[in-house]
């Protein structure tokens, strides 16, 4: 853990010693009384967190806290929901990478399975959020939605923005290539492990999404997200 996270009603109640943190906080930051740590309060400021006493089950910290954070990237995510290893990745990596939304949507090709991972219906979701957040040093998490087919989200997805899809089939446009001049911010979709089907194309195309490539290798769905949001970052001057 680069930053260790903590909820807002944690902060005034001691730290089992079971929690992982307290593991990290003893044995790996190897703090002890008196000492202090980084720390961050989720969608919150940055701080850093003494501690105070250590018990044989609990640990007794409290906490400083700076200016509020920064908002997100305006950068939406819309990816056709893969499977839960796969989403697992996206959540981590694209929290680190700072974006605002990540919609994991219903197309033509998702296995309707995968939506009812306990990923989703646990709430595991999160844990992989606060992870990506811990390794970037920031306490923004991005908002999460799972299992809304595809056209309920285009539909409801803020008209002033990029609009952009990648597809290795009929995109004639590298992600690259495309302006994004004037835009400060967009939304950036990616299809399930099988890609787009027709009708998914024709309800991207409705929306104004522009068919985009990474080039003629084929890339595992999470290398993607991280390859095209770091050209986007850049194209938005967010580098």
């Amino acid at each position: 853990m680069n930053l260790i996270l903590f909820e807002a009603a944690e902060t005034s109640a001691p730290l089992p010693r079971a929690d992982p943190r307290a593991r990290h906080i003893l044995e790996i930051l190897r703090r002890r009384v008196g000492d202090t740590f980084d720390a961050g309060l989720v969608d919150g400021p940055l701080g850093q967190a003494t501690l105070a006493a250590i018990a044989p089950d609990l640990l007794t910290l409290t906490f400083t806290w700076g200016a509020p954070p920064p908002p997100a990237d305006p950068i939406t995510l819309v990816i056709g929901l893969p499977r839960p290893q796969t989403a697992r990745d996206i959540l981590r990596d694209a929290t680190t990478l700072g974006v605002a939304a990540i919609h994991f949507v219903a197309t033509e090709r998702s296995d309707a399975n995968y939506a009812a991972s306990t990923l989703w219906t646990s709430g595991e979701w999160r844990r992989h959020c606060l992870a990506g957040a811990a390794q970037a040093f920031a306490t923004r998490l991005p908002s999460v939605a799972s299992g809304p087919p595809l056209a309920t989200t285009l539909a409801a997805l803020s008209p002033a923005t990029a609009r952009l899809a990648l597809d290795n089939y009929e995109a004639s446009t590298a992600l690259a290539a495309c302006n994004l001049l004037g835009y400060k911010s967009a939304i950036l979709a990616l299809g399930p492990e099988r890609g787009w089907g027709p009708a998914d194309r024709a309800a991207l195309r409705a929306h104004g999404f522009t068919l985009t490539h990474l080039g003629q290798r084929v890339l595992r769905t999470e290398t993607a997200v991280i390859a095209a949001l770091t050209l986007v970052r850049s194209q938005l001057g967010l580098l």
